[in-house]
């Protein structure tokens, strides 16, 4: 998750939040906000799994929002966009996200992501 952190106002970014979450909702996709527990020899992180014929994504509630916005835009980033509206910042988020994911490991570190 080497998103370059773009969202530092928190008003800004719950609202931010609330908007993916509800175009995630709109793809089938469904978020859930846990407390991640964390136990002695394995790390637990936010992201996204299939429960039986349902995909989830998991946001842990202990991060701050901009973080959890992170996560929904690096799980939202490949996802068909077209048909769902997003606000111009929600969607430009997600077209870094797109294109940082779509750089080498080496040359996302370098453009600053």
């Amino acid at each position: 998750m080497a998103m370059a952190k773009t969202v530092h106002d928190s008003s800004t970014s719950v609202t931010l939040l609330e908007e993916l979450k509800a175009a995630a909702e709109k793809l089938g996709i469904r978020v859930r906000e846990e407390r991640l527990l964390r136990e002695v020899g394995y790390r637990v992180r936010s992201g996204s799994c299939r429960l039986r014929d349902t995909e989830v994504i998991f946001l842990d509630r202990g991060l701050p929002a901009s973080a959890q916005v992170d996560v929904l835009v690096e799980e939202l980033a490949n996802r068909p966009l077209d048909t769902i509206y997003l606000s111009p910042a929600a969607r430009a988020l997600i077209e870094r996200g797109a294109a940082n994911r779509a750089l080498p490991h080496a040359d996302r570190e370098a453009v600053g992501g």
